[in-house]
């Protein structure tokens, strides 16, 4: 089971998915942000399962910044996995529902800090549900090799946004789409049953030049906010209950590779508990 990137496989599970980051500002002032994820999934057919997550973030800002908390947006979809002998292919379609805190052309300004300070915490890998003014669609695909307790896969997911909430004076909402996509990959072994270790690369870019406002002008993203890469390691155990029920306890650790994220000295624990059954 991988950090960040998505399953494989699909089944019954309920997940609890803590991160929790630890970065600075421009100033070197130290601040922190702590994103829970709750995960139920639901096998519809042996092929194919509903999906719905719920987000939480609470940002410890540095500086000057407004500390704050925020619900984001949920994600409901569908997930797919085809066995193809030792192989798999994993497909995955949803949307958020736009109902995120720190929303609207005067959003209440500790639950946008906090909105934004969750992107980074989560490797800007779930920017879909931090994008708390937009509705966004999401398709993805994987493809993977599992036997003989080694797993490598990799994923692409396609995010596409559009805002239907605020309008062009919003500050963290001044266009009316967006195109976002991520992409990873993931390797994972295990060393006895009970534990393997996982590793992981993950990527992030902007299709489409997001805006920011400036002195209430539209001012393109630099180029290094376009694009972001991440690594995470760690290790996962493995314990069954009873003839069906397995938890899956893991710790990871990860940071950023390039800017903006390296720049800011993010260093990223994760604490996942998915529970399967």
């Amino acid at each position: 089971m991988p950090w960040q990137l998505r399953p494989l496989t699909v089944g019954n599970v309920v997940r609890s998915d803590t991160s929790v980051a630890f970065y600075k500002d421009a100033a070197g002032n130290s601040g922190s942000a702590e994103v829970t994820m709750l995960l139920g999934s639901y096998k519809l057919t042996p092929e194919l399962a509903a999906v719905v997550r719920f987000g939480l973030v609470k940002n410890d800002a540095p500086g000057t910044v407004v500390d704050g908390s925020s619900v984001v947006n949920p994600v409901l979809a569908v997930a797919y996995s085809h066995k193809l002998h030792a192989f798999r292919l994993a497909g995955f379609l949803g949307t958020t529902i736009p109902v995120g805190q720190g929303a609207g052309q005067t959003p209440n300004a500790g639950a946008a800090a906090a909105d934004a300070a969750g992107i980074n915490a989560r490797s800007a890998m779930d920017n879909s549900m931090f994008a708390v003014n937009y509705m966004t669609g999401i398709a993805g695909l994987g493809f993977g090799y599992i036997s003989r307790g080694f797993t490598a896969q990799a994923e692409a997911t396609l995010f596409q946004l559009f805002r239907v909430r605020g309008n062009d004076l919003t500050t963290s909402a001044p266009d009316a789409a967006r195109t976002n996509a991520t992409a990873g990959l993931h390797v994972g072994y295990f060393v006895i049953p009970q534990l393997s270790l996982g590793g992981e690369i993950r990527y992030q870019r902007w299709l489409t030049t997001p805006d920011r406002l400036v002195m209430g002008a539209k001012v393109p993203f630099v180029d290094a906010n376009l694009d972001n890469a991440t690594f995470g390691v760690g290790p996962r155990a493995h314990f069954k209950i009873g003839n069906s029920l397995w938890i899956r306890p893991g710790i990871s650790y990860s940071q950023g590779i390039d800017k903006p994220l390296s720049d800011a000295k993010y260093r990223m624990i994760q604490v996942d508990v998915p529970v399967v059954f």
